[in-house]
């Protein structure tokens, strides 16, 4: 590492001046929303990510001679593999077999958060490059059995490759403007073929059928009561598929107050009642919308598709977004119009066996990453003579 930078460890966000962290994000190719100082710190304090729930935050920052802040890491120590989004609960359990502890790891990245953005924020190259290594040392040193930094940049990509560390390859759907953009949701189904976009149509209509008419709320406008009924229907959604929420009412609130220009809720209403709602954060510099969170009291059909996928696109079409993400996994996406984008994860693990042992996984699995991503292309939802965004995006 550059010897011309001190290292300091602080415990937690609330250590870090939010203007000098932000700063650094706003240098740093690739950061979003969630790397932001106000949402990191929220899921602090409202006890989301905490040490009582498994996380537990160190910040690992460079400073430079003038005593400046050069570069900076919100780093984890975790219980457990919970509310990552990149699996490795089999290399867990090989540990266990072994008689070896797993757990605590470290962990870079923004909790219950899949979404590609930077983990190591910096004043430049240099920087970001002396910060990994530091993180390795620190990695090296605290006796734990590993580290992980998800959702890469592929600027972070290139240093942990060079830096040796194990590169994993996952993947996501995502919605992306082409070229010659679409300007309305109508030229956005003219781009699919016949089947699919009959499909949506149909899915639509149905909806509609229901009675069910969406309310968008956006930035100061959100309510009080507007996020309380939203965190009903996000625990409705936890609570069908037997799970506890990982985030709370006091953390939405906080982030529609610090951080309203990146707040779009949904709601849907069906006879002037409230049944639904899809939270979707924004990037206005970036012209990225993120699909995060929904949930319904009542059920009906195509909910989900219209409250997750179509009214979302629907606003990005009009407000002039480039790039819609649509959370973690789910062929099913496809059909509505979102491409296989890959993501990369790097890893290193202190016992030599092990890492090995991953190594040789890895190779297998990025592999066969590979062949399905081949598989997927191949059944675009879109007209060969429409353009394509994925082939715009060279991805």
């Amino acid at each position: 590492m550059d010897s011309d930078f001190r290292i300091e460890m602080a415990d937690g966000m609330a250590e870090v001046p939010a203007a000098q962290w932000d700063a650094l994000a706003a240098l740093t190719p690739g950061s979003t929303v969630f790397q932001r100082h106000a949402y990191l710190l929220a899921l602090e304090e409202h006890g989301c990510a905490v040490p009582q729930t498994g996380w537990q935050t160190l910040v690992l920052q460079l400073r430079d001679s003038d005593g400046q802040l050069a570069a900076a890491c919100a780093l984890y120590a975790k219980g457990h593999s919970m509310g990552e989004y990149v699996f490795d609960w089999a290399w867990a359990d090989a540990y266990e077999r072994n008689g070896l502890a797993y757990y605590p790891k470290l962990l870079a990245a923004t909790p219950f958060t899949p979404v590609t953005g930077a983990r190591l924020l910096g004043r430049d190259k240099p920087a970001r490059r002396a910060l990994l290594g530091a993180l390795l040392d620190f990695a090296q040193r605290s006796g734990l059995s590993s580290l992980h930094l998800l959702f890469l940049t592929p600027e972070e990509r290139e240093l942990c490759a060079q830096a040796g560390l194990l590169l994993r390859q996952t993947v996501q759907f995502h919605w992306q403007q082409p070229n010659a953009p679409w300007l309305d949701f109508d030229a956005f189904l003219g781009a699919m073929n016949h089947d699919k976009r009959k499909k949506v149509k149909q899915e639509r209509r149905k909806v509609t059928q229901a009675g069910v008419r969406f309310r968008r709320v956006q930035g100061a406008q959100v309510t009080p009561e507007d996020w309380a009924f939203f965190i009903r229907c996000y625990r409705q959604t936890y609570a069908e598929h037997g799970s506890q929420p990982y985030l709370n009412l006091g953390f939405f609130r906080a982030i529609g107050r610090h951080l309203p220009e990146h707040v779009l809720l949904l709601i849907a209403e069906r006879h002037g009642e409230a049944i639904g709602a899809s939270l979707i954060l924004l990037d206005p510099e970036l012209r990225h919308a993120y699909g995060r969170y929904w949930g319904a009291l009542h059920h009906v059909p195509n909910l989900h598709f219209e409250a997750c996928y179509y009214q979302p696109l629907e606003f990005c079409i009009e407000q002039g977004y480039t790039r819609f993400e649509g959370g973690a996994q789910g062929t099913h996406k496809m059909a509505r119009g979102l491409l296989p984008v890959p993501c990369t994860s790097a890893h290193w693990l202190a016992d030599a066996r092990f890492n090995a042992a991953i190594e040789h996984y890895l190779q297998r699995e990025n592999l066969a990453l590979d062949q399905h991503m081949d598989e997927l292309h191949e059944h675009v939802p879109f007209r060969k003579a429409a353009t394509c965004p994925a082939e715009d995006a060279g991805l």
